[in-house]
């Protein structure tokens, strides 16, 4: 569901108290129109957690007495001022016995769930690739065919994105059990980590996916846990002042956008300033469309931000009216100027509309600029070139001209992203997917994302470690997590180079050992340099059930080599390794994709390495004291240093430190 924009709310003032109407009806306690009084994720099919006290929670008329049973044990409870309610069942031993949950209030409203089992029940998150469908894996006509198991459950929260938080899902959930006719919709990494889970403990497994395709992580951290982390502090100023401003939001947002320009690029003449000197930038095809096309390239060969830029003539009657600038469909971001003067931003909306302050628009030419970011593909303006027009107040349209120039940024620059925007701002799908949950208990999380990520690394660890704590808060509990390190995509390495999505890579994984209970799946091997989307989920569900196998159930699945340490002494630095199954082995010849890097820019370079025992390699180093080792770095390196398990070493860049004396 799409929010009303700000011109929505001064050209139909009328209909947006209409929508702010039916918005507070929505928030009223369900019980008031008569629905159920479980919270939504209390349904038939349920998973229910095993060996942890079992939270069960709702809403009723506040003041309401509520009684709960859980097969023959019955809790009571009443609701607070706002209706909410919960009560805490004791643990209760997994098993595949079907069970019966009921919640009935005073005043007559009453809730069962029926066929509900007992078992693990874990949460995956992130992105595309955590979304990404059974339907769409490897061999998924015969996966699909085969899937029949009705202890393996699912519950699919759909997308939504929300300024506030939402106490409950904006769309219906169920809770659907693995077959012919469901197993294709479930996510696939997750079905098959719950699949192979299954096969060893023989219990139920419930996996509840919150995915969205695009996403930034910082999306799925509550405002709270951002601000006690003292993170994206005035984006998430702006997003609580567009609550009452609007209007003063969106002029923060412009005053942010620009002052971002000028720190860069000084305060000398603006591309948005009428009186910019815009006959270098190319002249756009009159169709517009995906930006990439224009060069005969994919569609998807362009990632980054553009400057588009044209004019729109208007009459002196015409620009003294209340107008909207309607730019169309924008994919993905937007950030726009009439004449010089900031409009604001918009993100993921059918239609780019931004409101024209009064006295922006003059008679003669106004000049139109936006700045477009996007991140995957079809970017840039797209469907016909009448919805790219001034609307006035009076009803009648001006279209823009069709003559548009436009000129890329440098491919380090990338903007600050709106805070509101749905997959990109601040806290906006917490409120939306995340919070609605409750205080469900899970065994663990499972998070798959990282790629939107790509231009904001030196904060991804920090923000990941923020949103395992805020969920932990949450949950109320010491919920663990399990990372999915990005695999590779992109062009292989030839020589030593930075990579965004190596530093993502690096930030997971310095995540997961930053926290005691996190842990990390490599997939750097399994990936595909030319589709950000590889189909081989059944290896990476294969990973994730031993990864939550060693951390939780006691097992003793290898991980693969982890770094330990890099020593330098003799000429050479020695890397040390744990958790090694055997022995370390190399594919192929001697280990390669070892980097030994001094601490300037630029400063890596190849190294020369062989196996030195079953835990040690050792990188030559001749005269030069390099600072740190990277290895498997880049976008898709091709990596072979292995143990006897076959499971590779993942990307890492570890400090280099002096051997201590005698050694």
């Amino acid at each position: 569901m799409i929010a009303l924009t700000e011109d929505d709310v001064k050209v139909g003032h009328a209909l947006s108290e209409l929508a702010i109407g039916a918005c507070a009806l929505a928030m009223l306690p369900a019980t008031a129109s008569g629905a159920a009084i479980l919270n939504p994720m209390f349904q038939d099919h349920a998973v229910l957690q095993r060996g942890m006290p079992i939270p069960v929670y709702g809403d009723a008329s506040p003041g309401s007495v509520i009684s709960v049973k859980l097969d023959a044990v019955a809790l009571a409870t009443k609701a607070d001022e706002k209706g909410h309610w919960q009560v805490v069942f004791p643990a209760m031993a997994g098993e595949n016995t079907a069970h019966r949950l009921e919640a009935s209030a005073d005043h007559g409203a009453s809730d069962v769930a029926a066929d509900v089992l007992i078992g693990d029940v874990f949460l995956c998150g992130g992105q595309s690739n955590m979304a990404f469908e059974v339907s769409a894996a490897n061999n998924a006509r015969a996966e699909i065919a085969s899937s029949q198991d009705d202890a393996i459950r699912s519950l699919t929260i759909r997308q939504k994105s929300s300024d506030t938080v939402l106490d409950r899902f904006a769309d219906p959930v169920h809770w659907v059990s693995a077959g012919p006719d469901t197993t294709g919709a479930f996510s696939a990494s997750c079905y098959f980590f719950a699949r192979d889970l299954r096969r060893k403990t023989h219990l139920p497994v419930g996996i509840v996916a919150a995915a969205w395709g695009g996403s930034r992580v910082r999306a799925w951290v509550s405002a709270s846990g951002l601000s006690d982390a003292k993170m994206e502090t005035q984006d998430l100023g702006l997003l609580a002042l567009r609550h009452t401003q609007p209007a003063a939001a969106d002029g923060g947002w412009n005053a942010k956008w620009e002052d971002w320009w000028r720190a860069r690029h000084g305060h000398g003449t603006a591309p948005w300033s009428p009186s910019f000197d815009a006959g270098g930038w190319k002249v756009a095809p009159a169709s517009l469309g995906a930006w990439a096309l224009w060069e005969g390239a994919s569609p998807d060969g362009f990632v980054g931000q553009m400057w588009m830029r044209t004019e729109v003539t208007l009459t002196a009657e015409q620009a003294k009216q209340d107008a909207i600038l309607d730019l169309g469909s924008v994919t993905e971001e937007d950030e726009s100027w009439i004449n010089g003067r900031g409009v604001g931003g918009t993100a993921g909306q059918p239609s780019a509309r931004h409101a024209i302050p009064g006295g922006v628009l003059h008679a003669g030419v106004n000049t139109i600029v936006t700045n477009i970011f996007c991140s995957w593909r079809n970017c840039g303006l797209s469907g016909p070139a009448g919805a790219r027009a001034v609307r006035l107040a009076d009803g009648t349209t001006v279209p823009l001209s069709q003559s548009w120039r436009y000129a890329p940024m440098q491919p380090d620059e990338i903007a600050p992203q709106l805070p509101w925007g749905p997959i990109h701002g601040v806290s906006v799908i917490y409120n939306g997917m995340i919070a609605p949950i409750g205080p469900y208990a899970f065994k663990a999380a499972i998070w798959y994302q990282g790629e939107s990520d790509v231009h904001f690394a030196p904060l991804y660890q920090r923000t990941l470690g923020t949103m395992m704590a805020d969920w932990r808060r949450q949950f109320r509990s010491d919920l663990p997590f399990v990372i999915v390190q990005l695999p590779d995509f992109g062009p292989h390495p030839v020589r030593p180079a930075e990579s965004e999505i190596a530093d993502i890579r690096e930030a997971q994984r310095r995540a997961a050992v930053a926290d005691p209970r996190s842990d990390y799946v490599v997939t750097i091997d399994i990936g595909d340099p030319d589709n950000i989307h590889p189909t081989n989920k059944q290896e990476v569900g294969r990973r994730l059930s031993a990864t939550v196998g060693r951390m939780l159930f006691a097992e003793t699945s290898p991980a693969g080599p982890r770094p330990v340490s890099a020593t330098l002494g003799d000429g050479a630095v020695t890397v040390r390794f744990a958790g090694v199954s055997g022995e370390i082995v190399s594919f192929s010849g001697a280990p390669t994709a070892f980097e030994t890097c001094t601490g300037a820019a630029g400063g890596c370079h190849y190294a020369t390495a062989r196996i030195a025992g079953r835990d040690e390699v050792r990188l030559d180093t001749g005269a030069t004291r390099p600072a740190r080792v990277r290895y498997c770095w880049g976008d898709s390196p091709v990596c072979n240093l292995s143990d006897n398990s076959g499971l590779p070493t993942g990307p890492f860049e570890i400090p280099v430190h002096a051997a201590a004396a005698g050694q």
